[in-house]
């Protein structure tokens, strides 16, 4: 008869191993092929930020379509989301760049949904404390340049040239600054009620010279979630400073390269 130290044990060992098979499950399930692509922006921009990534996956053949994150909550957030995923004809790759990959973290679980794309984005687990999990790492330069004129926030001038686009001609990054969309607090204290990497494939770039996510946190992230992932040499909008390199992460989520 096995003790109860042993059967202790063996159940300990079941439910970690049951855990790392779940974590692992998007670096091993292969991507259903789409021709779909929703595109959601993070906080300081709007959704033409995706303009040199769209142009690429159209030539590619894929629909794609950028969402108007409004940055009022997360609920609110997460429902535009899912609002242009249900207008989708079929299996969809869902990409999230900076904040919003809470929101495809959270809406990635709709059904037309086949793969995860996460550019220097945030991927927190259901529940999960985001502030409280990046406090554990070094604090990027790009947070203390956020002011609020009451209860919207923006990132001023000098740190968006700086921190935020670092990497982008001052001319191209002073436009990008002139149509910022100002978030509202509220947003900031949204938590995930679903982690959608649990369950599909994830894919993950890291932006290696990010001064407003700490790139060992997006290595983290990347790494739990058993996401696909390259680095980037880029700043935190990889996606305007190096387009083909996110394009072709996103054409391998959505099966259309080996």
């Amino acid at each position: 008869m096995m003790s109860r130290r042993a059967f202790t044990a063996t159940l300990a060992a079941g439910a970690a191993a049951s855990l790392l098979s779940t974590r692992g499950m998007a670096a091993t399930q292969a991507p259903t092929k789409a021709r779909n692509v929703v595109l959601v922006h993070g906080l300081f921009a709007d959704g033409s930020c995706w303009s040199e990534v769209i142009a690429r996956l159209q030539a590619a053949g894929l629909n794609a379509t950028a969402v108007q994150n409004p940055l009022t909550t997360l609920p609110e957030a997460v429902a535009s989301a899912e609002r242009v995923l249900a207008r989708q004809d079929g299996p969809t790759v869902l990409v999230g760049h900076s904040f919003s990959g809470m929101i495809v973290t959270d809406a990635g679980m709709h059904p037309n949904v086949s793969a995860l794309v996460y550019v220097a984005a945030r991927a927190p687990d259901a529940d999960e404390d985001y502030t409280a999990l990046a406090k554990t790492y070094p604090t990027p330069p790009a947070s203390a340049g956020i002011v609020f004129d009451g209860d919207e926030g923006r990132l001023s001038e000098q740190a968006f040239l700086r921190d935020f686009a670092g990497d982008l001609p001052e001319a191209k990054a002073k436009v990008l600054y002139a149509v910022q969309q100002p978030f509202h607090k509220a947003l900031l204290a949204g938590k995930t009620t679903h982690a959608a990497w649990r369950s599909k494939p994830s894919y993950y770039a890291v932006s290696t010279e990010d001064r407003t996510i700490n790139p060992d946190l997006e290595r983290f992230m990347a790494k739990r979630m058993g996401a696909k992932t390259i680095e980037v040499k880029a700043s935190h909008l990889a996606l305007i400073s190096h387009p083909d390199e996110i394009t072709q992460l996103i054409l391998e989520a959505a099966g259309q390269r080996s």
